[in-house]
């Protein structure tokens, strides 16, 4: 074997630090030091989990296209519904038909909670800390319209000292009528999208954007806010993100990160839904202690991301009483087991996976120790996760494609998720959408056209991506069924 020369060990080394630096760049670090936290990319936290579960190879998700060329979506109705047959609702692990509340409130809905936190939204940890909250900005000399309302600022700050490095402080804003004779109702909405600021005060002009929305389009309806406060409402907003940051690198930070000391999760950890959900619940607790708010009639919204959150809310968190979730999708109001725009693997791919318990990425798996696995291996569906509402209101929306609210979301895909959960209602003495079809056959009703005469309801208003064209339908319903007055 001839011997190299310099020129070739020169060439050779180089590689080997480049090699070096590209695995660098893409490993895991190393375990951080005591007291400080994992530092992760996204790529690196995602295949951290699938090392954690034993999987080699994920498919793909859609792409949102159906004339893309790799892996376009599905709008096919004729090719949507590949696994028609939905887990069962009413009938418990061992076989038996559920006849009767008791046994929904002692058995079945036991279970199927326990499979939603071991495999889809992950498990709240026992030890998450308190949460002391602060007024930091208050005013009576505001005005939503023309209407004086009492506006606060708070920041609720998460005990950190088992982990001083990480600082948790969720921000919410609270505001509700200022000549009020008595407390009123609050919808507490996820913020991020169009959730509102601090209102204007007394003499100030109104702005002159009001009735903009995303894409430049004109609402014909007031912002939720004014809707809200003119209805005698209250509406309080918080900031997901000061709770949980909405990405993989942030799993080791926000309160998933603090209850975790740093490091990254278990597979059947929370992921940033039930996070926000938590979230949501700990500004339910200032708003018991605040004399102006009827805190036995606070409700929870949320459009897009935050529906899927504002669905997750109001079915674990039972002092929540009504929720409006628009625009979910995939991992709210959709059925997992439909092929039909977004899918499973969209969620267990590295951009949504954190919303999700690190379980829920086997079913995405194509490759992995168990086998390949998909949607219709998932112990439980949409329609359960409705159903865990119940007997509590859940006003389910959607807008139109056309305006923006796109058919990836699968609005007909929800409405069949609405109908399946319809049984659950009935059993404990509340009512469904009122429809008498099968919920594998239901056609989602025409745009604009009601399903409101029950605690589950139904409406796809003619706007897009977004809750406030359906807000006023929302509030009138929401107010009959709360037994509230609009001044």
């Amino acid at each position: 074997m001839h011997p190299l020369s310099s020129s070739a060990k020169r060439l050779l080394a180089s590689l080997a630090v480049g090699v070096l630096a590209l695995s660098a760049a893409t490993a895991a670090p190393a375990q951080p030091a005591a007291g400080t936290n994992q530092t992760w990319t996204t790529q690196q936290d995602h295949r951290n989990m699938m090392e954690q579960l034993g999987i080699t190879k994920l498919r793909p998700g859609r792409n949102g296209s159906a004339t893309a060329t790799n892996n376009p979506a599905n709008y096919d109705p004729a090719k949507a519904n590949p696994f028609p047959n939905l887990p069962e609702l009413l009938v418990t692990k061992d076989g038996r038909k559920v006849t009767n509340p008791e046994m929904w409130w002692k058995e079945r809905r036991p279970e199927i909670v326990e499979d939603f936190e071991r495999e889809v939204i992950g498990r709240v940890p026992k030890n998450v800390p308190k949460v002391t909250w602060a007024i930091t900005n208050e005013a009576k000399d505001r005005v939503v319209t023309n209407i004086p309302v009492y506006a606060r600022q708070l920041v609720g700050k998460v005990d950190n000292s088992a982990f001083p490095s990480i600082d948790v402080n969720i921000q919410m804003t609270v505001v509700t009528p200022l000549n009020a004779k008595q407390p009123v109702p609050v919808l507490m909405m996820f913020g991020g999208f169009g959730g509102g600021g601090f209102p204007r005060r007394a003499g100030e002009a109104e702005p002159t954007n009001r009735f903009r929305g995303f894409g430049n389009l004109t609402f014909a309806d007031p912002p939720s806010t004014e809707q809200l406060i003119a209805a005698g409402w209250g509406y309080a907003t918080i900031s997901p993100n000061s709770i949980q940051p909405d990405n993989g690198a942030g799993l080791t930070k926000g309160i998933i990160g603090l209850v975790n000391e740093g490091k990254p999760r278990k597979p059947d950890d929370w992921g940033s839904l039930r996070a926000w959900a938590w979230g949501a619940a700990r500004g339910l607790d200032y708003l018991e202690t605040d004399p102006t708010v009827n805190a036995k009639k606070v409700g929870i919204e949320g459009v897009s991301r935050y529906g899927k959150a504002a669905l997750v809310t109001l079915a674990f968190e039972p002092r929540f009483v009504v929720a409006l979730v628009a625009s979910s999708g995939e991992g709210g109001a959709k059925l997992h087991r439909r092929n039909f725009g977004e899918s499973v693997e969209n969620l267990t791919g590295s951009g949504g996976y954190h919303w999700m318990a690190g379980n829920f990425l086997k079913y995405g798996a194509a490759e992995s120790k168990v086998g390949s696995k998909n949607a219709g291996d998932l112990p439980v569906d949409a329609h359960q996760l409705i159903a865990l509402c119940a007997p509590r209101p859940a006003f389910i929306s959607y807008g139109i494609p056309e305006k923006g609210d796109a058919n990836w979301l699968d609005q007909q895909g929800s409405y069949m998720a609405t109908v399946a959960a319809g049984p659950a209602f009935l059993l404990l003495g509340a009512r469904g959408l009122g429809v008498t079809e099968d919920y594998r056959t239901a056609q989602k009703p025409p745009v604009n056209h009601s399903l409101l005469d029950g605690e589950l309801a139904w409406r796809q208003h003619d706007g897009g991506h977004e809750s406030r064209s359906n807000m006023k339908h929302f509030i009138a319903w929401a107010s009959k069924l709360l037994g509230h007055t609009p001044p």
